[in-house]
């Protein structure tokens, strides 16, 4: 093994005295081709081009005497010193790090960033980080080849965010380019790069509560979550009666939705329906589709969104459904009053998925064993489809099954608890109030 492993962090600037002195005595540096020919490098010292950071940690812990490996900014963070700290190549390192890329990136913007979300495009994670910016309304994203800002706009496609992107930051080729995401895929840009990825209909973020929750607050308190966080709500699956109108527009006699019989029940599934789902059932759809940053959520008939904006709540990304255009106006209010994004889409279920991104999980709330085939066409992780009769359920779970994934399911029936007839609502004693008709819910996951 070296006999000393100096890992140094080079923003552009003049390397400290520290760092100048373990370069000078550096018989081994491992570093970019551009840094290798920028710094002092010792003539004699053998030198390594990082390509893969484990066949230099290899060449590294082989080597006899004074390893130097030069890295962007931080090299802890999101850099070179994880890998090089793994326990199979035995490496004692000494850090000095430089001001990150991240941190260099929000500077050039002028923008403070402790309420931002960073995330890397590398190791073939494109996909996530553009969710996480579907999610978010300010996100740094680590580029990587073939994983750059050209590629991170095409994924975020129909989603209006401002690109802010950093290229070659600390060099005297840097360039800072600001364009909207409808604009960046027609650029040829450098890697790797830093891009900003701002904007949404929400100033808060996921658990963040409303964007005016934060108001005249100077700084935040935790890195990653907004000014403000975790705001005046607390919990999941908010009681129905928080969410503004909840429901679907009573449809008009003789219109899609409505009853043959005025006195029966419309269909769930078309506009008019005004079914929503319960506190507690929610809970367990949500407990079923494991949301979290980074994935892709569709609701599927989503009413007034209280499905919806739980799961971005959760961080997740989220595509909501809806064929009830004044439904779809009252879900962007309940978004906006928890300080969520959520992308919506107007229209029924299965004619409008072809167009949508790839779902890691998806929830139909209304349009039966039909809409069930659409989503599963796209093959989700996980799913959770909600059912109105038993034979429905039926139905819908021989469709879970029949497309490879475990089925199963459940009826979830509750009853309210309340005093004795009569008595004070402090006094002793309870009974059973009127319990609901149950909601019957059917879920599927993927096989290994």
């Amino acid at each position: 093994m070296a006999d000393r492993i100096t890992v140094i962090g080079w923003d552009g600037t003049p390397l400290t005295e520290t760092a100048a002195a373990a370069l000078a005595a550096a018989t081994l540096v491992a570093g970019a081709p551009y840094q290798l020919k920028a710094l002092p490098v010792p003539p004699a010292a053998e030198r390594i081009a990082l390509g893969s950071i484990q066949l230099a940690a290899r060449r590294i812990a082989e080597h006899r005497g004074a390893a130097v490996v030069i890295a962007e900014g931080d090299p802890g963070f999101f850099g070179v010193v994880r890998t090089l700290r793994r326990p199979e190549y035995g490496l004692e390192l000494e850090v000095l790090p430089a001001v990150s890329s991240v941190a260099a990136a929000f500077a050039r913007a002028g923008m403070p960033w402790e309420d931002a979300q960073v995330a890397s495009t590398h190791g073939g994670r494109l996909r996530r980080a553009a969710n996480l910016c579907r999610a978010h309304p300010k996100v740094a994203v680590l580029t990587a080849p073939g994983a750059g800002p050209a590629e991170l706009a095409l994924m975020l496609r129909g989603v209006h965010r401002t690109f802010v992107v950093c290229e070659a930051l600390g060099t005297p080729d840097e360039d800072i380019t600001v364009l909207t995401s409808d604009r960046v895929a027609d650029h040829i840009w450098r890697d790797p790069s830093v891009v900003l990825v701002i904007g949404g209909s929400s100033a808060g973020g996921p658990g963040g509560g409303p964007a005016n929750g934060s108001a005249g607050e100077a700084a935040g308190w935790l890195a990653g979550r907004p000014v403000g966080y975790p705001g005046p709500d607390r919990g999941w699956a908010l009681p129905t009666d928080t969410y503004t109108g909840t429901g679907r527009t009573p449809a008009a006699p003789g219109t899609p939705g409505a009853p043959a019989d005025p006195g029966a029940p419309a269909d769930p599934g078309a506009p008019g329906a005004t079914d929503t789902l319960p506190a507690h059932v929610r809970a367990l759809v949500l407990a079923r589709l494991g949301a979290r940053p980074g994935d892709l959520v569709w609701t599927v008939g989503a009413g007034s969104g209280a499905l919806a904006v739980d799961a971005a709540r959760f961080g997740a990304a989220v595509v909501a459904v809806e064929a009830d255009r004044s439904a779809c106006a009252r879900l962007a209010v309940n978004a906006r009053r928890y300080g969520v994004e959520v992308e919506i889409v107007h229209g029924r279920g299965p004619d409008v998925l072809g167009e949508l991104p790839e779902p890691d999980a998806a929830v139909v709330e209304t349009g039966g064993p039909e809409a069930v085939r659409a989503v599963l066409s796209r093959r989700p992780e996980r799913i959770v489809a909600v059912a109105r009769t038993l034979a429905e359920a039926e139905e819908v779970r021989r469709v879970i099954a029949g497309a490879g994934y475990r089925a199963d399911g459940a009826l979830l029936q509750s009853a309210p608890l309340l005093p004795p007839a009569g008595a004070a609502a402090d006094g002793p004693g309870l009974r059973l109030g009127m319990g609901d008709p149950g909601t019957f819910l059917l879920w599927g996951a993927q096989k290994p």
